[in-house]
């Protein structure tokens, strides 16, 4: 019988993405969740195992892992399992703002390199379209209050994002790849594009219209982010307004060749997101 896929971090947005997935496939899955009652409330099926990465007890999670939680738990999850794994990385782990998010990243990545276990190290770029996700959502709730929209460089600097569906693909493909020992792969979307563009795409998906984009030096935006903890405005931290001023833009050459991922434009992407949007807020 094939074993079961134990998916870490089950009910998370990627989490309950992949499950839901597994199960339209016929696929068995174990969720390995923290919290029982977050889990019961996604309604998905399976009985949890319930697993704290920060004070692992001793289990075996005999068979192919999916972890959906940050990349810092890979120790603790190659001390606990068996089979291959395909983790969940994030291509912050390039970015030039050295920060604890991208630091997890780069030693989790490390740790699963130097294991030699069969598997690998996806490392996607902004997530977009998963339920709750507060990437595109947050900034159409912007767009919605802002009359210009002041970007630091004017909005040249590129951006790539990933639509959930197609991310989970990719973890599903990631899962079936049979590995010759331990790998990492960015998966994004199609094209980059200016984030000035994509703020206009966003604008566009959203039914709103067109935003005037001002360039403003990103040390002053840095400095008036307190500003959007105001009621009614949803905030950005300083380190947001920073990575703003770094290119993300990657090939996906090896997510299309290895995992036979073609990835949704963002214009089909973004209505796709507002239209599931509207019918969960219906």
């Amino acid at each position: 019988m094939i074993p079961p896929v134990f998916v870490v971090g089950a009910s998370g947005r990627s989490g309950v993405a992949v499950c839901r997935a597994l199960l339209a496939a016929g696929r068995r899955y174990v969720p390995v969740v923290r919290d029982a009652g977050r889990w019961a409330a996604t309604g998905l099926p399976g009985e949890p195992v319930l697993l704290d990465l920060m004070a692992p007890r001793p289990l075996t999670l005999d068979g192919p892992v999916v972890s959906c939680v940050h990349a810092r738990h890979v120790p603790a999850l190659l001390h606990i399992s068996t089979g291959a794994l395909v983790a969940l990385g994030s291509t912050r782990r390039y970015s030039r703002w050295p920060d604890a998010h991208g630091d997890g990243v780069r030693a989790g990545e490390a740790a699963l390199l130097a294991s030699g276990r069969p598997g690998v190290m996806l490392h996607p770029t902004m997530i977009y379209g998963a339920a709750g996700e507060d990437n595109v959502q947050r900034l159409a709730a912007l767009l919605r209050r802002l009359p210009i929209v002041p970007l630091p460089g004017g909005g040249t600097a590129l951006v790539q994002p990933i639509h959930q569906s197609d991310l989970t693909r990719c973890i599903l493909a990631g899962l079936d790849h049979s590995w010759a020992g331990p790998h990492s792969l960015v998966v994004a979307g199609p094209e980059p594009v200016p984030y000035a563009q994509f703020v206009q795409a966003v604008a566009f998906a959203a039914g709103l219209a067109s935003r005037r984009v001002v360039s403003v030096p990103g040390m002053l935006l840095q400095a008036l982010t307190p500003l959007t903890r105001l009621p009614g405005l949803p905030r950005v931290g300083r380190d947001e307004v920073r990575r703003l001023l770094e290119d993300k833009a990657f090939s996906i050459g090896p997510m299309r060749r290895i995992l036979g991922v073609d990835p949704m434009p963002l214009a089909t992407g973004l209505a796709l997101t507002f239209q599931e949007h509207a019918r969960a807020n219906s």
